[in-house]
């Protein structure tokens, strides 16, 4: 079978949820035994998101080949189990700079380099280059943005040539938002057919038409938006909000979604997807009852998409462990001495969360010193782990002044510092230590006991890291490095033994944290938050 190519694109606002209806296709088909993987195409100029701000585009998600990408790869692995790569996310930036530099080789041999066809052609090879493996019967790609964007125009332009090029390989399935008039009390799908007009006009006609709604469409309405734009009525399927991502695509399932797309591309549909391990993971979701209260300590807590991965990673520790997760965002920046224990207490479990540069960090070093005196379990992510090193080494070794370089570079106490490779560089795009890299767990130490195993990968973002000079007198003083990379010995993973949970990694856990694999570090973190939150009920009537 030649590698069929599915193009999901989204009309009338941004943030409909392109990602979760491409990833839940992807679940059904690879369900039904076929091999799938998913791309992202952003319009945007930067080369990647490394360099953008949370609040510009929420969380940078890291690849195992150390690219750092869109947050839709995050979901595409959480809903897949299928890990992504460089090639499976491209920007605007990258596409064009691709092009500019096979201009200065000369590879266009003193041609007029133009939009089309010279970036639709680098569009069009970047779509083709998963599909050219041989190792996919799927490709879908995301096309990031709305229709009607400047931005989008040249991927809007590859779509229409690669339809015209690969027939019947090729679907485009577009996602519509129909909003909902409470005064009028009325459906509106006009939107709709704006939004469907504009790919037309483009040349593009999309086979699948997928409706975002918070309210039940009617029938007769998905008929009329199937006359009106051109699509079989059969093809015209909604999106209603779910209580969980996780459902959609049991509830695309149930409108035929997959067979519907199956058919387009000529494939004949058989038997029903294998779904069972995916039910058992919602069966858990409807039948949890008790509540674990985890607290995210950080400084972008006013936009949740910037720790999407860790809440995700959380919500799945959660469920496996059979409870509902009531996940509490703490700024860290509004954390002191004076309000710390009426903000932690009522929290079964603490995530200092990672980031860069020095807003908020004290108060990440105020929460990490109440939850270590009060024996609070407590997870370290990264930034989250070095902030653990340094008040360990302030309140406790008695290096007060005890610093990262990251923030003090003049600090006589850097017990983090720059890694050696980073000192020379300046360029601030995709320079850190990016990617998967093993790790050796000391025999018998927490980490090792929740992992099972003392070798593991997971992967990093990190310029800066813990300082070996100092390894021997943490270890002396009670704060043991139990992991480390088996090449460079770089300390990987912290954690004070006699606590309850007190474990801080510099990787990323919730990188690698799926619906089919949650990650054995969250699990046994909640597990501990559990046992925590208990402990605490049993004591509150006695006091």
């Amino acid at each position: 079978m030649n590698t069929k190519y599915i193009f999901v694109t989204g009309g009338v606002v941004s943030s409909l949820g392109k990602g979760i209806i491409s990833s839940s296709l992807a679940r059904l088909l690879l369900s039904r035994g076929y091999r799938v993987t998913i791309q992202k195409f952003d319009p945007y100029i930067n080369i990647d998101p490394g360099t953008l701000n949370p609040y510009e585009h929420g969380e940078c998600y890291v690849t195992v080949d150390g690219h750092e990408a869109d947050l839709d790869l995050g979901h595409y692995e959480r809903f897949t189990n299928i890990r992504t790569s460089r090639a499976n996310n491209v920007t605007t930036g990258r596409v064009y700079q691709s092009v500019i530099d096979k201009e200065r080789r000369g590879d266009y041999l003193g041609k007029t380099v133009q939009i089309i066809p010279h970036i639709t052609d680098e569009i069009k090879r970047d779509v083709k280059l998963l599909g050219n493996t041989g190792d996919y019967d799927f490709v879908i790609t995301e096309i990031g943005g709305t229709v009607g964007d400047i931005e989008s125009t040249p991927y809007l332009e590859a779509v229409r040539q690669l339809k015209w090029e690969m027939g019947d390989d090729v679907i485009s399935i577009h996602l519509t938002y129909v909003p909902y008039i409470r005064a009028a009390k009325e459906l509106k799908t006009k939107p709709t057919q704006h939004s469907v007009k504009q790919l037309q006009q483009v040349g593009i006609q999309p086979d699948v038409l997928v409706l975002r709604t918070e309210h039940d469409i009617p029938a007769a309405m998905r008929r009329k938006v199937a006359q009106f734009c051109n699509v079989a009525a059969d093809a015209v399927i909604q999106s209603i909000d779910a209580p969980t991502i996780y459902q959609v695509p049991l509830m695309m399932h149930e409108q035929k979604f997959d067979e519907i797309v199956l058919r387009k591309l000529g494939i004949v549909p058989q038997g029903e997807p294998d779904l069972k391990a995916w039910n058992v993971f919602l069966d858990k979701i409807a039948g949890a009852q008790e509540v674990v209260n985890i607290g995210l300590v950080g400084k972008y807590v006013e936009l949740q998409d910037a720790y999407k991965s860790i809440g995700e990673s959380l919500f799945q520790a959660a469920t496996y462990c059979d409870h509902r997760l009531n996940l509490v965002y703490i700024h860290s920046e509004k954390l002191t001495d004076e309000n710390v224990e009426e903000r932690l207490r009522d929290m079964d479990g603490i995530i200092i969360a990672p980031g860069f540069g020095q807003r908020g960090i004290e108060g990440k070093f105020t929460a990490i010193k109440w939850c270590r005196e009060h024996d609070v379990p407590t997870f370290g992510i990264c930034l989250g782990m070095q902030c653990m090193v340094i008040e360990y080494a302030r309140n406790v070794l008695g290096m007060t002044d005890a610093n990262s370089t990251e923030i003090d570079t003049k600090t006589p106490h850097n017990v983090i510092d720059l890694m050696e490779e980073q000192k020379s560089i300046t360029n601030m795009g995709g320079t850190m230590r990016l990617g998967a890299y093993d790790c050796e767990l000391r025999p018998g130490s927490r980490a090792a006991k929740a992992y099972g195993t003392t070798t593991v990968s997971e992967r990093h973002r990190h310029r800066f890291e813990f300082n070996e000079e100092f390894r021997r007198r943490f270890e002396e003083g009670g704060m043991q490095c139990v992991g480390q990379n088996p090449r460079t010995k770089l300390v990987e993973v912290v954690e004070l033994p006699e606590k309850r949970w007190f474990i801080g990694t510099q990787y990323h856990p919730e990188y690698q944290s799926t619906v089919l694999n949650p990650n054995p570090l969250f699990i046994d973190f909640v597990k501990a938050a559990i046992a925590y939150g208990r402990e605490k009920k049993e004591e509150a009537p006695n006091k």
